[in-house]
């Protein structure tokens, strides 16, 4: 049996030209408005800057001008402050999103979030552990992303210990309680820091925002993370679609399951360990973003992906130009995402209950 697409035969059952249509409409509307999004993100802020202005000064950053004197303000805002935050909200949107859908293909099981196994709770206690100590921004992001790793390591560890690593709800099960345990070492932590600054800076973290982690020096370190955690996704994506069809059809189509598994979870990890790291916890995007693509192209992950992938970045991109624009003081981006992702989680599942439940 041929690997390059389980679900060729059922995609030449349907009007295939019709369906690549609309996936392709799909995707253009998407880039569009993320590229519309991005544009007025740029221009809109305490400090408007008018949409001419924007496209003048891109042009000439672009080509290598001189910026004018007058311009030489808006200038700052919008490359040393603005782009770099919206490219950082772009990259984690789309870099939780793309784990999540990943996970959700894995266990099969469309409840799943990309800190299942730990990673978010992990990077809590690492970020924690760093704050106490007093480290330097650069041993803070280095903590809670080695932190993260660790926590999911532990998790694999002691699934091949406990279910000789074939099992995946054994997975589910000590990523549950792994997560639990370094969720109560960050609170003890949290307890025994006598520092109020201390204290309300790791409260703050743990909401997720971007303000302080949208610089220049950050964006290539996600961007990096990013290719090294999407490439083996996408190369691997007709392997991951055999997974629909259970652990023993994939196999019996070739898919080694142990090394796609292992696969996905290290390129999950390493996507939602880096966006964590570096801008704290922002739930629901991972959750809510796959079940979204899915109605609009199916579950084919490749397909899926790329859909995700421009969504996850599209929603982040907007969530965080409503918090830096509209909503007084900067309210956490975490705790904005959740106010919109819980709702429209439940109303993505009564539109699904015949296929979910």
């Amino acid at each position: 049996m041929s690997l390059a697409d389980p679900f060729a035969q059922r995609a030449a059952k349907s009007p295939s030209f019709a369906f690549l249509t609309r996936e392709r409409l799909v995707l253009a509307l998407l880039a569009l408005f993320l590229v519309l999004v991005m544009v007025g993100s740029l221009s809109l802020g305490r400090h408007d800057v008018p949409f001419a202005t924007t496209l003048k000064l891109a042009f000439r950053e672009l080509t290598g001008q001189p910026i004018e004197a007058q311009d030489k303000q808006a200038a700052v805002v919008l490359f040393l402050i603005r782009l770099p935050r919206i490219l950082m909200a772009f990259l984690v949107g789309a870099a939780l999103s793309v784990a999540g859908a990943a996970y959700q293909a894995l266990f099969r099981n469309p409840m799943v979030a990309p800190d299942i196994l730990g990673v978010s709770s992990g990077a809590g206690v690492g970020a924690s552990i760093a704050l106490v100590l007093g480290f330097s921004t650069v041993g803070f992001h280095f903590m809670a992303f080695a932190f993260g790793l660790g926590a999911v390591f532990l998790v694999l560890l002691v699934t091949r210990i406990v279910g000789h690593g074939k099992s995946l709800l054994v997975m589910i099960l000590v990523g549950v309680v792994i997560s639990s345990l370094f969720g109560a070492l960050g609170s003890f932590i949290k307890y025994l820091s006598a520092d109020d600054q201390t204290l309300t800076a790791m409260v703050l973290w743990l909401m997720g925002s971007f303000a302080k982690s949208g610089a220049w020096a950050n964006v290539p370190v996600m961007l990096i993370a990013f290719v090294v955690g999407v490439g083996p996704l996408y190369l691997s994506r007709w392997q991951i679609n055999a997974l629909a069809f259970g652990e023993e059809e994939a196999q019996a189509m070739g898919v080694s399951f142990e090394r796609l598994r292992l696969l996905i979870v290290c390129a999950s990890t390493v996507l939602t360990a880096s966006a964590v790291a570096l801008c704290g916890l922002i739930g629901w995007v991972g959750l809510i973003i796959p079940h979204l693509a899915r109605f609009l192209v199916g579950p084919n992950f490749g397909r899926l992906m790329p859909s995700v992938l421009l969504g996850g970045g599209l929603f982040m991109v907007i969530v965080d130009s409503v918090v830096r624009i509209i909503l007084p003081g900067e309210m956490p981006v975490g705790i904005v995402t959740s106010l919109i992702g819980a709702p429209l989680f439940i109303y993505v599942l009564c539109l699904g209950r015949k296929v979910w439940i």
